[in-house]
């Protein structure tokens, strides 16, 4: 399918053939017939990706203290390939489409029907989009697809005019008559209210009089006046702000027009210094817009389906969209009139030029057309993208990816390139990620459907590095085809899903396969943890050890912290029981956890100290916590034993002390994801099997099942 996608380094636009998604539950794929551009937010989007990263950070100070914050736990090397593999992506553009359901994972949406689709990085210049229900609406049989591809843009000015909680007959102000602006001036119209429209530049003002605005005037020094005059003097009720720009103008006018205790509604991106004085005086009420409506940024209601109860929350996103599409019904909303350019989907580009000012050509409403409902198309979740080099010998492992996020593209993708394997496919779930990645790192072909990959038959190794409530679903589908598997930690979230994991591994034996499993437990394979385990070799007693995770805060609308994805104790805890495991060389027989109280919920059960005994009688005791300063190194080990102690400072120093001789050594700080990368490819290639034996990943696992079981009764859980 086709695609409108953006380079974020240079901000490079292009139209792309990619996979089509994949239906999700709760999701519907809709084969789009158009899509409307969003002047504003995409010019926006290509600038931001053109600036400099002095620009870009002067414009995003907020992502400027999270690489801070970044660098500071996890230094510079980790930090500059976080920001480098962010920017050498991908995206998709446009939030605002109409189209006909050709998959539905929802009961009250059909295949067949006419749907009107928003959201960022749902509803996009595609060919085929996949879709939440909660962010798609009916289209009326009075309403055409060209109509409909408006629905989310008129649904952000329909928020602005509830947060300005006008009524009939009070006079509003609009200041910025862009296409976001006449929809609004035209909703307010639709209210029963006096408005006037104001903009710099006055091509606007015949088709904003033609949509109902009672008077136009430019905003300049006398606009103030002119809403005075407007307004009998007693000034306006509301002010609505529609223009985008970083000046504080739109603000500062808005005050001068606004009667005492009026509202001013900022809708558009505009310069927020907000005076004091004027506001204090008159006691103006200033409302922020946020997107279309109740439920934006909420991933529990747009992702999961979960819809606000009507008589708490009566207009949600997807009941203001309702609301445009039955004005546009109606004929109270006028669409049609805003359209200025159609441009088929194959020359897109076109519309970029016009809103960049490459093109010197007015403009409003562009919309982005692609072939009718009955004409043919190709669902195809696989592209291929090279053929296999069958002239390149020794490399035996053809490997799939499932899943592709930072840490893969950053961490684990670079250290495999090293060791030359052969890459056979990978799967994302957004085809821009799938195609962009797969490219990126050398992929033969890439797909959304991980069936593609799973039963691939040149695919022998498979690295299922996607979020954590998939691992065991696709371990043990992987591990069932006669796949090897590695898997990020962790392996699986609950006892049930491991029985799984352990059920499919036997099944894959009964069937006269061997496959090779591996959690990414990496840490060690580090120099530092491998140095430690060396120094206490041949020991002649039990270890004591401590490991302390200052693992950070993290807040709860994270992905991490949606409880569907497990605990992050769960996600992480692993690595320290096994690297505890690795040095005293023995399974753990029982687990015993403790936690801070926290009335309040702030860290979501992050902190959790948990001691750990050992079958050759060594103990552990790990501290992971979230309440910590970001300037404390990450990672503190210490292990004591036959008269020597060993402290570990963040992979970066190890000071060994053998009774009263003690000696200082410096590391690099990695946490031997290249090393485990090559013993993983060494064990499969040889037939030596998994690094890390099987039975030790299974203890792994249940160790930090029990800490949670632990932590809930109370008491020691043996294993």
């Amino acid at each position: 399918m086709l695609q409108v996608i953006q380079y974020q380094k240079t901000g490079e636009i292009s139209v792309d053939d990619l996979p089509v998604p994949k239906l999700r539950p709760g999701f519907l794929l809709v084969r789009n017939v158009f899509s409307l551009v969003s002047a504003g937010t995409e010019r926006t989007s290509v600038e931001t990706a053109q600036a400099s990263m002095v620009q870009k950070a002067r414009m995003r100070p907020d992502l400027v203290r999270q690489v801070m914050d970044n660098f500071r736990r996890e230094g510079l090397v980790a930090t500059y390939n976080k920001v480098r593999d962010r920017l050498d992506n991908y995206k998709d553009l446009g939030y605002s489409c109409a189209g006909v359901v050709i998959e539905s994972g929802v009961d009250d949406i059909k295949v067949g029907d006419r749907v009107a689709c928003g959201g960022v990085g749902y509803a996009a210049h595609a060919e085929i989009v996949s879709v939440p229900r909660n962010l798609v609406a009916k289209i009326p049989d009075e309403v055409c697809f060209e109509e409909a591809a408006f629905t989310t843009v008129a649904a952000i000015a329909m928020q602005g005019v509830r947060q300005a909680d006008v009524r009939v007959g009070e006079q509003v102000a609009v200041i910025g008559l862009g296409l976001v602006g006449l929809l609004t001036v035209q909703l307010l119209k639709a209210s029963g209210c006096r408005v006037i429209g104001m903009d710099v530049a006055s091509r606007n003002f015949d088709l904003a009089m033609t949509l109902g605005c009672d008077r136009c005037a430019l905003s300049n020094d006398d606009a103030a006046a002119e809403a005075q005059s407007f307004t009998r003097g007693y000034g306006a009720d509301a002010v609505v702000i529609t223009a985008g720009t970083s000046s504080n103008q739109p603000v500062e006018l808005a005050i001068q027009c606004t009667r005492k205790r009026g509202t001013v509604v900022a809708l558009g991106t505009v310069g927020m210094n907000i005076p004091r004085s004027p506001f204090y005086e008159r006691e103006i009420n200033f409302r922020m817009s946020c997107s279309y409506g109740p439920g934006r940024y909420d991933a529990d209601y747009e992702e999961r389906g979960q819809d606000y109860p009507l008589g708490y929350v009566r207009w949600t996103e997807n009941r203001n969209m309702e609301a445009v599409l039955d004005m546009m019904a109606q004929r109270k909303l006028n669409v049609a009139a805003l359209i200025t350019h159609r441009i088929p989907v194959e020359e897109s580009l076109r519309a970029y030029d016009l809103i960049t000012g490459k093109a010197d050509e007015s403009y409003l409403g562009i919309v982005i057309q692609y072939s009718e409902p009955g004409t043919p198309i190709t669902l195809s979740r696989r592209v291929e993208l090279r053929a296999f080099d069958q002239n390149v010998s020794g490399r035996p492992a053809g490997l799939g990816f499932i899943g592709a996020g930072s840490f893969t593209q950053s961490t684990l993708l670079p250290s495999l390139l090293k060791l030359a394997p052969r890459l056979r496919g990978l799967a994302t779930g957004k085809p821009v990620n799938a195609k962009n990645i797969a490219k990126k790192y050398g992929f033969e072909f890439c797909a959304t459907d991980t069936k593609e990959i799973i039963h691939d038959k040149d695919v022998n190794l498979l690295f299922v590095t996607s979020r954590h409530d998939s691992h065991a679903r696709y371990v043990a589908e992987a591990l069932r085809a006669g796949k090897s598997v590695f898997v990020e930690k962790p392996p699986a979230l609950t006892h049930e899903e491991l029985e799984d994991i352990l059920a499919a591994y036997d099944q894959a034996q009964l069937a006269g396969t061997t496959p090779l499993l591996m959690v990414g437990y990496n840490r060690r394979f580090s120099e530092p943890i491998r140095a430690i385990q060396k120094m206490f070799a041949g020991r002649t007693e039990p270890l004591a050890m401590h490991y302390r995770i200052n693992a950070g805060f993290i807040p709860s609308t994270h992905w991490m912290q949606h409880p569907e994805q497990g605990n992050r104790f769960i996600g992480e805890g692993g690595h320290f029981i096994d690297v505890m495991q690795f040095l005293c060389g023995a399974l753990p027989v029982s687990v015993h956890a403790v936690a801070p109280t926290d009335s309040a919920r702030r860290y979501n059960g992050d902190n959790i100290l948990v001691s750990i005994t050992f079958a050759d009688g060594s103990a552990g005791t790990i501290h992971y916590l979230a309440n910590g300063a970001n300037a404390v190194e990450k990672e503190y080990l210490e292990v004591f034993g036959d008269s020597k102690t060993v402290r570990m400072w963040n992979f970066k120093k190890l000071e060994c002390a053998v009774g009263r001789n003690k000696s200082t050594k410096s590391f690099s700080g990695d946490k031997g994801h290249a090393a485990e990368m090559k013993a993983l490819l060494d064990g499969f290639q040889s037939g030596s099997g998994s690094p890390i034996k099987f039975e030790s990943l299974v203890a792994t696992s249940c160790a930090t099942f029990a800490a949670l079981e632990s932590l809930r009764s109370g008491t020691v859980v043996r294993l």
